[in-house]
């Protein structure tokens, strides 16, 4: 592995794991707010984007990883 593979692994690998932490934790945090009977739509389905971002994030870094 490249030094800059692995820098290039390393970053989207963290990057990845954070947004995907934040998208349950946001996803979870609008299911709270719906049950209050919040304005929920437009925060939950940027949850997703924002946890369906982070998992591309980490698959992506695979193919650093593998090289």
């Amino acid at each position: 592995m490249t030094q800059g593979s692995k820098i290039k692994w390393l970053s989207l690998a963290v990057a990845g794991l954070l947004l995907t932490g934040a998208g349950i934790c946001m996803c979870i945090d609008a299911g709270f707010v719906r049950s209050r009977g919040g304005e929920w739509f437009w925060y939950g389905t940027f949850s997703l984007v924002v946890f369906q971002s982070g998992l591309c994030l980490m698959i992506d870094s695979l193919r650093y990883r593998m090289r």
